[in-house]
């Protein structure tokens, strides 16, 4: 299988997540950033910090990605997740918007 080339916000948010540090994923991010994930938005590196690291306590997992798209001006990046959740393994969709150098919203959807 050949290695993605994915944008280098993404791949750092990637390798952040893979370590389980909270605080890396969040400098991936603008300031004022937005996440969105299992219906509930997090505003702010602050809540982003928050929110990968209760992710992180909450569960234990892995994630692979596999697929690189473009839509509309957003980096659409499919990983199979594979953990300790229910449902586990899925193929997630993670739908970045990138500004600047740095990952401005993030949308992570089945």
């Amino acid at each position: 299988m050949t290695p993605l080339n994915l944008p280098e916000p993404i791949a750092a948010y990637f390798a952040a997540d893979r370590q389980k540090n909270a605080e890396a994923v969040a400098r991936c991010f603008t300031a004022h950033a937005v996440v969105k994930d299992e219906g509930h938005t997090h505003s702010g590196t602050d809540a982003i910090k928050a929110w990968k690291a209760a992710a992180s306590t909450k569960y234990t997992y892995t994630t692979e990605p596999f697929a690189l798209q473009q839509d509309d001006g957003h980096q659409v990046v499919t990983s199979q997740v594979e953990g300790n959740f229910p449902g586990s393994p899925v193929d997630l969709r993670y739908r970045f918007r990138l500004e600047r150098g740095l990952i401005a919203s993030l949308e992570i959807t089945v």
